[in-house]
């Protein structure tokens, strides 16, 4: 028996797994790389392409978020019929080829706002399929076990990126320019495509793979519609995806239009962010379980921080709210995908990743334009507060869930609130 405070008994139990190490370290670095253009994009098409139009911004988030909704009937089914493994190095490369031809156009004085939309969807494109592969592949990494602990591992991975990227990206827009780190980017993708070429074949947990029938894509809907919490999941998941996780326009638009301040805090105030990010994956993978309830009180502690950061007077109070939003978004995503993986069985866990994935990622086509509308009319604060009212309708759909399914019952006991739920089972009311 490992000691309590061991490696493998704690938050990092998963890096035990040589695979998993492999493919965490690859993944690491492609994703500084992507975060880096991401900063850089938003950057070149609020204050080079555009004189500071929060609507293209949202406009090029929708295109490249978009492609999850349009290519849901393939990319879920693709997750769980092909390898997994040949279909990421597929992904991935072409991602990489995407980016390299966005930081040709950009180095050579070329680009032009159309073609920053026609890359985005392209890239779309190929992130819609990459995702939810990518996602269910850890499953294939390590035992059932540690899938939990993995997944906000994974999650860790992300958000450190997503706090080194934006610092450097700061730091090298105004040295370089926005190209260069698209070409960093294009080249960061070689780690992912190596790390998937070394891992061990032989000792993946390979699951049950679907059959190639017809309705294999409609029969994912119907598993999810027979399971009232995974329905009730994917409705918050909308709601906040759409209007609450828009991150890069409230951040830059916060930024340029109230702050007033230039690249290097713009990047500086997403890596302040991600930093909140990475404490709340950390704590995600401490955790052995997952509840349902942690998810639906985090949508509305969510909510609270979003509007807290809509009324903050200075840059400083700004990037402290952030750090909480990036703890409270970071805990209910994670906790999310770990409930959607842990309550779905492996063959169909591509379907419903992908479902999952369409939902959070692709209503931000119906969001992102109107929150980018709303704070070029009236405002970076209000579109904040578009936010924070996601939050909120989220925590609501918890409750209804919570009294018609698990019957929740409030108390007042020595004079505090009691709240008690049917079944000890924090999974019960996936089944």
């Amino acid at each position: 028996m490992k000691p309590k405070g061991s490696l493998a008994a704690g938050m990092f139990r998963s890096l035990t797994n040589a695979n998993y190490r492999i493919w965490a370290g690859g993944a690491l670095v492609s994703n500084i790389g992507t975060w880096m253009q991401r900063t850089a994009q938003d950057w070149l098409v609020l204050t080079h392409l555009t004189h500071n139009n929060a609507t293209a911004v949202g406009v090029v988030t929708a295109l490249q978020f978009g492609p999850q909704i349009l290519l849901l009937p393939l990319t879920g089914f693709a997750a769980d019929y092909f390898d997994r493994r040949k279909l990421l190095i597929a992904t991935q490369a072409s991602m990489g080829m995407l980016a390299l031809g966005l930081g040709m156009l950009t180095v050579a004085g070329l680009a032009q706002l159309w073609q920053v939309y026609v890359f985005a969807f392209l890239l779309g494109c190929a992130a819609a399929f990459d995702a939810p592969a990518r996602q269910t592949f850890v499953a294939e990494l390590v035992a059932e076990a540690d899938l939990s602990n993995a997944v906000a591992l994974n999650s860790t991975s992300l958000n450190a990126a997503r706090m080194i990227g934006p610092a450097i990206a700061g730091a090298l827009i105004a040295i370089v320019g926005s190209g260069w780190l698209f070409l960093i980017n294009a080249a960061s993708f070689v780690a992912v495509l190596v790390s998937l070429h070394c891992l061990r074949a032989g000792v993946l947990h390979t699951r049950i793979r679907a059959a190639r029938a017809p309705g294999g894509f409609a029969e994912g809907f119907r598993y999810v519609w027979r399971r009232p919490a995974l329905k009730t999941i994917l409705l918050m998941i909308f709601l906040i995806g759409a209007f609450g996780l828009n991150f890069p326009i409230f951040i830059a638009t916060m930024s340029v239009g109230v702050f007033h301040t230039g690249a290097g805090q713009y990047g500086l105030l997403t890596s302040i962010m991600a930093f909140g990010s990475v404490i709340g994956a950390l704590l995600a993978a401490r955790r052995t379980t997952t509840g349902i309830t942690l998810l639906f009180a985090n949508t509305a502690i969510f909510g609270v921080g979003l509007a807290l950061a809509a009324v903050m007077p200075n840059y400083l109070m700004f990037g402290i709210a952030l750090v909480f939003i990036g703890v409270t978004a970071q805990t209910l995503t994670t906790s999310a995908i770990s409930l959607m993986q842990l309550s779905t069985e492996p063959a169909m866990r591509g379907r419903v990743i992908a479902i999952f994935l369409a939902i959070a990622l692709g209503g931000t086509p119906i969001g992102a334009p109107v929150v980018g509308w709303a704070a070029d009319r009236f405002g970076p604060r209000w579109a904040l507060g578009i936010g924070a009212a996601s939050g909120l309708a989220a925590a609501l759909v918890g409750v209804y869930y919570l009294i018609k399914y698990r019957h929740l019952r409030v108390r007042v006991e020595r004079r505090r609130l009691r709240f008690t739920l049917e079944g000890g089972d924090p999974m019960a009311g996936l089944r």
